[in-house]
């Protein structure tokens, strides 16, 4: 009987716990981020921190050294993203400049890498002197 009791007792204190602040997975990746705001909570707890959250994310059109940040993608920006030219599939040499199926963006410009000699398989793979490439490997047999 005291097990039975106890055990009710337990299940109406995690219903109502959970019930007392509904947390979806959105709304906690959103509490993550600087700029969230708990829809859920009261604001008289965060009327005090309201001023600290930023109004609108920072993007690189309106900042542009947030790309030379450390730790950015890259130093070029490019419909609001930071991104590297040299590397990026669909920025490759210029913003816009998208590689075609089967091509990689090295050093800036769009190459086959399964039968180019010179990026044979990566970036800057190069087969010896008489090899060809083909399917990424150099002297395929």
């Amino acid at each position: 009987m005291t097990m039975r009791f106890f055990f009710v007792v337990a299940c109406a204190m995690a219903l109502t716990t959970s019930l007392a602040l509904p947390v979806s997975s959105a709304e906690s990746d959103e509490r993550s981020t600087a700029a969230a705001t708990p829809s859920s909570l009261s604001w008289g707890i965060y009327s005090s921190l309201r001023q600290h959250i930023p109004r609108g994310s920072m993007t690189c059109d309106k900042f542009p050294r947030i790309c030379r940040a450390r730790g950015s993608a890259g130093h070029h920006c490019c419909r609001k993203q930071c991104v590297d030219v040299m590397t990026d599939n669909q920025n490759c040499g210029q913003c816009g400049n998208k590689c075609w199926f089967g091509q990689t963006c090295c050093g800036g410009s769009c190459v086959n890498v399964m039968y180019d000699p010179n990026n044979c398989g990566g970036c800057n793979k190069r087969c010896t002197t008489g090899c060809f490439c083909q399917f990424g490997m150099c002297s395929y047999a």
